[in-house]
């Protein structure tokens, strides 16, 4: 869009200021917005939906679009408000929308009210369409991708490191209890107990709320694991590790495993939507049931006793499945389908 010429403006909260600065350097405007992703507070909401409306009156663009479910929510209303077209990007349920309470009516809600104008909602796995479309959430244009893709550029293929009887995972992701990190350090214990040549490095922030934070540092300690924080150049480090480990209990689809496996790394995922599809079971990586230890456990030591060749073999033949599935180019292709669609609409 950018080299087309477009204006494009970014509405986001200000938390990860190396990724902000890189879209600056490209040529983006940043607003900044303050979001609280997990409050429940209903004027704080009101609040944000207020200010989504004054910053789309001061910057009227042509075209909104949203992604995770606040912005998706309270900013599709605004857009609603005003008129102006959006298309909304599904990341993910997330636990509130995916157990049944108070909570998801109240959001499977405002999901009807919010979607009666929008243009087109991306899906990015199967099972959240369904969900939509079970609970007669009615969309008029919706579309399947493959997640957000992977830049096949950016994530190419990296020899497999070399043979040294050690074995290293990596998790890249925010510790928090959604992404399966209190089952992942119970599994990286008992490992280490048996394995004392496997390591397991984590690389990502840590949730102010969450509450396994004292035993992520305890064990970092004791060095069963090695707790890396933010970390930049996240290619560098998948490329340093045999296989990458996802415990998450839900996702949209997991972008980190479409980059590990472009980089030519198996992946180790929860059976969930959103992860299954990066990967195929006992050729490009293994699959374990999610919020299960034992399960994760047993697919680490399989993936352990597999011959170095094997492993090897895992890789390229995740790197494969990137470049005829997951092509970032699918997507880009998709989303700007809908935009020149509704440009060419709005001028007619």
């Amino acid at each position: 869009m950018l080299r087309d010429g477009w204006k494009v403006h970014l509405l986001i909260p200000k938390e990860n200021i190396e990724k902000i600065q890189e879209f600056e350097q490209k040529g983006c405007k940043i607003d900044y917005i303050k979001i609280n992703s997990h409050g429940t507070n209903p004027c704080e909401d009101l609040i944000l939906i207020y200010k989504y409306k004054q910053k789309l009156i001061e910057l009227a663009p042509d075209i909104v679009m949203t992604f995770t479910i606040k912005p998706t929510l309270y900013c599709g209303i605004s857009c609603n408000k005003l008129r102006i077209p959006f298309i909304s990007t599904i990341t993910g349920l997330g636990i509130a929308v995916e157990n049944p309470s108070v909570k998801q009516k109240l959001i499977i809600l405002l999901y009807k009210m919010t979607f009666k104008k929008v243009r087109c909602v991306f899906f990015q796995n199967a099972k959240n369409k369904y969900f939509f479309d079970k609970h007669n959430i009615k969309i008029k244009r919706q579309k399947l991708v493959p997640g957000s893709g992977v830049n096949l550029d950016a994530h190419c293929y990296e020899p497999y490191p070399e043979k040294d009887d050690t074995i290293r995972f990596l998790f890249i992701g925010r510790m928090m209890k959604d992404k399966g990190i209190d089952e992942l350090l119970a599994a990286a214990q008992r490992i280490k107990e048996k394995h004392d040549h496997v390591f397991f490095d984590l690389i990502g922030f840590c949730e102010a709320d969450y509450k396994g934070k004292a035993q992520l540092e305890t064990l970092h300690k004791q060095k069963m694991i090695n707790y890396m924080g933010h970390q930049d150049a996240i290619h560098d480090h998948i490329k340093a590790h045999h296989a990458l480990l996802h415990p998450s209990y839900h996702e949209g689809m997991a972008n980190v495993l479409l980059e590990a496996a472009a980089c030519g790394r198996p992946v180790l995922a929860s059976n969930i939507p959103g992860c299954q599809e990066a990967f195929d079971e006992g050729i490009t990586g293994f699959g374990f049931e999610p919020r299960n230890v034992d399960d994760l456990v047993r697919a680490i030591e399989k993936f352990i006793a597999l011959p170095y060749e094997q492993k090897q073999a895992m890789g390229i033949a995740g790197r494969k499945k990137m470049e005829q599935e997951f092509d970032r180019q699918i997507v880009v292709d998709a989303y700007m389908e809908e935009i020149e669609n509704i440009l060419k609409n709005k001028h007619q």
